[in-house]
């Protein structure tokens, strides 16, 4: 897990174990004006997938892209102490 708040929004970046062991990098961030996560970059499986991540989130973990990286991000940022600002 890496974790950036230097800019405008907080920057996520997480590698996950998944089914079958194969991997999901996800490279995201949280838009404080539309108030959701949006992917940057998905690499599964070594493959490059670009920012697409519904694919994935529909099939595999059967929820929403904001609410599978809501997930993520709320773990990132307990385990850095950070909390959104509204």
């Amino acid at each position: 897990m890496k974790f950036n708040t230097d800019g405008k929004n907080p920057v996520y970046k997480a590698i996950l174990e998944c089914p079958k062991g194969k991997q999901l990098f996800v490279h995201f961030d949280y838009s404080y004006t539309t108030k959701n996560y949006w992917p940057l970059e998905v690499i599964y499986d070594g493959k490059s997938k670009g920012a697409k991540l519904a694919w994935y989130t529909k099939d595999v973990e059967n929820t929403t892209v904001d609410r599978f990286l809501d997930k993520i991000a709320k773990r990132i940022n307990k385990k850095y102490g950070y909390e959104l600002k509204e």
